[in-house]
């Protein structure tokens, strides 16, 4: 009994050190220590999070902000149109013998 209980520990402390490896942090084959290119992909994500505060357009705007002033001053005094309820569910009861 001993010797099986050994054999066990020693199979949970292989399975615990081979998954602690699959944790541990290698640089690739590819990447140098201080690579340019380590950590581009939070870059790029920062990037599309931030508005442009001097963006750019190829033409002029087609429309003013009075139709969306319109709607914030509806928002803002309750006025907005609420939409009609619409079921999209059906109560259907069938089959069965009626509790016989």
């Amino acid at each position: 009994m001993n010797i099986e209980r050994i054999m066990r520990r020693g199979l949970w402390a292989v399975a615990a050190t081979s998954l602690l490896a699959g944790c541990a942090s290698v640089p690739s084959i590819f990447e140098q220590p201080g690579d340019a290119a380590f950590g581009e992909a939070n870059r790029q994500t920062m990037m599309a999070q931030v508005i442009d505060p001097d963006p750019v357009y190829d033409g002029p705007m087609v429309t003013s902000g009075d139709h969306a002033a319109d709607a914030i001053d509806r928002y803002r005094t309750d006025t907005v149109k609420q939409p009609e309820t619409i079921s999209t569910t059906e109560n259907l009861t069938g089959g069965g013998s009626g509790g016989k």
